[in-house]
């Protein structure tokens, strides 16, 4: 594990300061190419956190994206983690872990990866969920998809989610999923961090997508 942290600037302070930005890598990438792109995105925005989070399941594609990906992170002073894969966070030096399960493995994941490691997690829409990871140790709590998705059951993370939580709860929040600039702008004073991913990947220029969506936060 790195000293790369994932902080929250509203902790403290209570105040509304600009969301931050936590990049999403595609679900498939081209180990020789990628890496210069992210490298462009990060030196032309500032950005908390990159989650490595690929299809595959093929541990040696893993690893070497992994490895890719960790040395443009580091280089820009951006924390790097993985979706799930515990094992490789720690083989590959990567900042943490970004589990899926919500609260299920939390206790585990951490006893195993130290208190020094970034410990995510997804839990859909629900509070309760939420609160639970919160509680027995998470980093920081994505919910989502915030956005209209085909994927999944249709139920959204709703502005009143993410109210309640910036109101409540200490530990930062990440909204993610189907995020357009309208959705970025009303979300904007009640989340930590936006978790933005396909909606720049899949454009021709993500530097210039990226400042879009920063231009929708500001």
């Amino acid at each position: 594990m790195s000293d790369h942290t994932l902080t929250d600037t509203n902790t403290d302070t209570g105040e509304t300061d600009r969301p931050q930005l936590y990049l999403v890598t595609p679900a498939v990438l081209d180990v020789e190419t990628f890496p210069a792109q992210l490298a462009a995105v990060l030196e032309a925005h500032d950005v908390a956190c990159v989650r490595l989070s690929l299809a595959t399941k093929d541990e040696e594609a893993l690893g070497r994206a992994a490895d890719a990906c960790r040395e443009v992170c580091h280089a820009h002073d951006v924390a790097i983690v993985i979706d799930t894969h515990v094992a490789l966070a720690e083989r590959h030096g990567l900042d943490g872990v970004h589990l899926t399960d919500g609260a299920r493995t939390i206790r585990k994941v951490r006893k195993a990866l130290g208190d020094d490691a970034i410990i995510g997690t997804y839990c859909g829409a629900s509070k309760h969920d939420g609160m639970t990871a919160a509680e027995i140790g998470a980093d920081y709590v994505a919910f989502g998809p915030v956005g209209d998705t085909g994927l999944g059951d249709g139920t959204k993370a709703d502005k009143e989610l993410f109210a309640w939580w910036s109101a409540m709860i200490e530990v930062p929040v990440v909204a993610e999923g189907a995020l357009t600039l309208d959705l970025t702008r009303d979300l904007t004073a009640v989340t930590d961090f936006f978790a933005i991913g396909d909606e720049i990947w899949g454009t021709d220029d993500p530097v210039a997508a990226l400042t879009s969506f920063i231009d929708a936060i500001s």
